[in-house]
């Protein structure tokens, strides 16, 4: 097998970037209403520490990127990074997930130093709603930023909807109804456990959502670009999409192929395992481009087979704003 692969042979092409543990909203599933103890400015990678990392990675077999955070455009200059990993020649798509805060700002430089498409995350429509998932967000701006981006050619601008019960999940149909009135791509996903956050009465499984949806018409399989997990639908007289990403009740470990690159240098092969390589100390002491590369591949061949959810193995140790969700 060419390129770079783990310890069961799955291919690895896609590296997911975390540029900042910041983020401008307290969402109640990724972060505690009082913030987190941040990382100081020295602990976090630099842009040419990130491409260098990048750079290796792709040479390696690494062609996909995406840019996470906490909230990625919080970082000063990001579109600088956008186009620096635009010149590593095999990376051929580089994307961004947000919380759409900011996207309306930032959407034309993104898209001028060539970031293909973005994913918005947006749970809910209504704005006491959106405040209260976001402790005090403001859902006009993620809106605004939406149609920003798809006007500048961000596309396709997916929405990421974590859907909890109790919460939200009675505006199934309402984002269900927006891929017909308004051309959406939506992505339900299935809330996941992390760190402080075990609240098992709020999931949803996908099999629910959809039988909610047979409201609407039945769900048509359909293809559609993307790096992940995502099954694509498509509702009759629809031209947006829904995406189910199902990983509690039908994981996608068998196939997954990403390695996270967290804010601080730690190289991580599995989002929901607290095996981490440190690649900051190396990068600042001057490893050479081999020895960079070998840690890659180490970090690589530690791939689990699989998470631990389904026996209650939930990790401690770092909340979503550092590992990029």
């Amino acid at each position: 097998m060419t390129g770079l692969s783990d310890s069961f042979q799955r291919p690895i092409d896609y590296l997911r970037i975390s540029v900042t543990d910041r983020c401008n909203l307290r969402c109640i599933y990724c972060m505690p209403a009082e913030g987190i103890r941040l990382m100081s400015h020295e602990d976090i990678l630099s842009y040419e520490e990130i491409y260098t990392v990048a750079e290796a990675a792709a040479e390696l077999g690494i062609n996909k990127v995406r840019i996470t955070g906490g909230e990625p455009l919080v970082r000063a200059g990001l579109p600088k990074l956008v186009q620096m990993l635009a010149q590593i020649d095999a990376i051929d798509d580089i994307s961004l997930t947000t919380n759409g805060i900011l996207l309306a700002r930032y959407a034309t430089e993104l898209k001028s130093a060539d970031l293909r498409r973005v994913n918005v995350s947006l749970d809910t429509l209504k704005q006491d709603r959106f405040k209260y998932i976001t402790r005090g967000g403001n859902l006009g701006e993620v809106l605004e930023g939406i149609e920003v981006a798809k006007s500048v050619g961000l596309n396709p601008t997916k929405i990421n909807v974590v859907v909890m019960s109790g919460i939200n999940d009675d505006e199934l149909l309402d984002f269900a109804t927006k891929t017909i009135t308004e051309e959406w791509h939506v992505r339900f996903i299935e809330h996941m456990p992390f760190g402080e956050d075990t609240n098992a009465s709020s999931f949803v499984s996908v099999d629910e959502m959809r039988q909610r949806l047979a409201a609407l018409g039945e769900l048509e399989p359909c293809s559609f670009k993307g790096n992940g997990p995502a099954k694509y639908f498509r509702l009759p007289q629809a031209n947006g999409t829904i995406g189910f990403i199902t990983p509690v009740s039908e994981h996608f470990c068998f196939h997954c192929n990403r390695l996270r690159l967290t804010a601080d240098g730690k190289l991580r092969p599995c989002l929901l395992s607290e095996a981490e390589i440190d690649l900051r100390q190396p990068l600042r002491n001057g490893i050479s481009s081999a020895k960079l590369k070998r840690l890659i591949k180490k970090a690589a061949a530690n791939k689990p087979l699989q998470h631990q959810l389904a026996k209650g193995c939930v990790p401690q140790g770092r909340p979503f704003s550092q590992v990029g969700g």
